[in-house]
């Protein structure tokens, strides 16, 4: 891949592109997900909405268009905790395709629901014994005068229906669930436990993992992610609040408690402070797709594991190392709980995230190299009049080394960052380097040549 200031563009944006300062709460994206192909991609949002995008094969590049939208989950009254279910998609997962449907599960805080999103023809009567096309006729008197009805077609639409509905199994919020490679069971994981589900039975889930403590102000920890191997279908894994990623193996025992790896960093005493424990959370665990490395996101940085070694990860990289002095205001704010995913490209060489006023970065696993993106609606701006994309410009002397784009590098340190705008959801083609941005209510796609 070209880590340099050419090798990313803009390639589309959906969503409202007009100045909307008071944008819809529910219109705000909440998940992003590529299907194994990278042929159909999928957002869902926080209005309980998934929309579906195909591609284009019309349009020369990796370009997208439209294929449905569907009301995954509506808000919910749990009457004996009297709380409100909120109707916010959580995490979207395609099952492999096995047929012309589509299989995607999709889940809110409580409810995970099988959808099959299939074409489907409506036919209508074009020919009976009252009507011939759309005019009326006499019935017929006779008998050798009945006619059997014709059916012609009228119309072939995207038909989206739940095949499976999984409820009343999670007593916390849900928020992670993965397919495993044997496409025929998945994990969901709340803060306390993970279940395992077969996909084809909804009224039974086996409890894996139980971190609930017998005494709940004993409680230390929380399940933050949890990921299947893409290979070995009895291994997965799941982090926690407390800065580690536990690898179990479900050919052990049936309750996963006891970990076959721990993957943890010792801290450094000298950079303990009040704020330590929440910055060191991590918010997304991700597999290679060699299932050989792990990538971990917390608040501040990236890390990559090897599988095979626990003491301390092989790389570590820092994404806005820059708020470290800034981690007051951010907790005032509430940004500092703020989730931020991270995602492999399709060959494992490179890795992605996000950050705050729309950047999200792009390392190369081997050099760190990185280049420094934005998902701005100046972008699809400069496209349409043929300007410079903001940053692209190359800078005189030191900072046109390699074409990086010094310009967004150097504006992410600013004081002027809007917390407001962020990169918390992104998916990478398995396939090519396009990526998918969830940027508030736009959802913006980049290519590199």
């Amino acid at each position: 891949m070209d880590t340099d200031a050419t090798g990313w563009r803009f390639a589309q944006c959906f969503g409202d592109k007009g100045e909307v300062e008071d944008i819809t709460e529910a219109d705000i994206i909440s998940t992003v997900e590529f299907d194994s192909t990278g042929n159909y991609l999928a957002t869902g949002d926080k209005g309980g909405r998934v929309v579906l995008f195909e591609r284009n094969d019309q349009k020369k590049g990796c370009e997208y268009k439209f294929y449905t939208e569907f009301q995954s989950h509506e808000p919910e009254f749990d009457y004996l905790k009297s709380l409100e279910i909120e109707e916010k998609i959580n995490k979207i997962r395609w099952c492999k395709r096995q047929n012309a449907a589509h299989f995607l599960l999709s889940t809110n805080d409580k409810t995970i629901k099988l959808w099959k999103v299939f074409e489907k023809s409506l036919r209508v009567v074009s020919e009976s014994n009252m009507m011939e096309g759309q005019r009326s006729v006499p019935p017929p008197q006779l008998r050798q005068h009945l006619r059997l009805p014709r059916m012609a077609l009228q119309d072939n639409i995207i038909a989206a229906v739940p095949r499976k509905v999984y409820s009343n199994a999670h007593a916390y919020h849900i928020h992670s669930i993965a397919v495993n490679s044997d496409q025929e069971t998945y994990i969901s994981a709340d803060d306390l436990r993970i279940n395992l589900w077969n996909l084809n039975i909804s009224d039974q889930s086996f409890n894996i993992v139980d971190i609930k403590p017998a005494n709940m102000e004993e409680l230390t920890e929380v399940i933050t992610a949890a990921e299947f191997h893409p290979t070995q279908c009895n291994v997965f894994m799941y982090s926690s609040s407390k800065s580690n990623i536990k690898l179990a193996d479900m050919r052990d025992s049936a309750l996963c408690d006891r970990h076959a790896k721990l993957f943890e960093e010792e801290e450094d005493p000298t950079n303990r402070s009040f704020f330590s424990e929440i910055i060191s959370s991590i918010s997304d665990v991700k597999f290679s797709h060699d299932g050989r490395y792990i990538l971990s996101r917390d608040y501040l940085s990236l890390k990559i594991w090897d599988v095979n070694m626990e003491s301390r990860p092989v790389k570590t990289i820092q994404i806005h190392d820059h708020l470290r002095g800034k981690l007051c205001d951010l907790y005032e704010n509430d940004c500092i709980f703020d989730k931020f995913e991270c995602t492999w490209s399709g060959d494992d060489k490179n890795v992605l995230t996000g950050s705050y006023h729309n950047y999200l970065r792009i390392f190369d696993v081997e050099t760190l190299n990185d280049v420094v993106l934005q998902a701005d609606k100046s972008a699809f701006k400069a496209k349409k009049v043929g300007g410079p994309l903001p940053g692209n410009k190359p800078l005189g002397g030191a900072g046109a080394k390699n074409g990086m784009r010094q310009g967004l590098k150097d504006a992410m340190q600013l004081d002027t960052l809007d917390f407001n705008k962020k990169i918390l959801h992104a998916s990478w083609h398995p396939r090519e380097n396009t990526i998918a941005i969830a940027a508030t209510n736009n959802l913006f796609l980049y290519s590199a040549a």
